[in-house]
């Protein structure tokens, strides 16, 4: 498998990753995502100061292939967006890991420990080649 999986992140079953730094949550898809999308054409990002429960729709990714929802992994408030993704949605299809697309504060973060590390994110990956 050539899917690029990175350690010290937190992974959905939906191919959403999450990085975490002190309370903040920091929200992408994976490379395994991009990689099936295709060419990533647009992003609709979150508002600013919406809240969201976990597994809720944040906004939308549309490709050449496919246009699909973007779900929050964890449960916050968006303090911040990836405006440059406007611009230039292909950014997630070069580097979708260094390209988050919101930042929420967590309301629980507790509900980390429901995601996949990075070796259980692999395995999951595997079986849905």
């Amino acid at each position: 498998m050539s899917t690029e999986i990175k350690e010290g992140f937190y992974y959905s079953d939906d191919h959403e990753w999450v990085r975490v730094e002190g309370e903040n949550a920091f929200i992408g898809i994976t490379d395994f995502a991009q990689d099936h999308l295709g060419d990533i054409v647009f992003v609709e990002l979150p508002d600013l100061d919406s809240e969201f429960e976990a597994g809720e729709s944040i906004g939308v990714i549309e490709s050449v292939k496919a246009v699909s929802d973007m779900h929050t992994p964890v449960s916050g408030t968006v303090t911040a967006v990836n405006e440059e993704l406007e611009d230039a949605p292909e950014a997630l299809n070069n580097e979708p890991y260094g390209k988050h697309i919101a930042v929420l504060k967590m309301s629980d973060k507790a509900e980390l420990e429901k995601l996949m590390n990075s070796e259980e994110y692999t395995a999951f990956c595997e079986k849905e080649e």
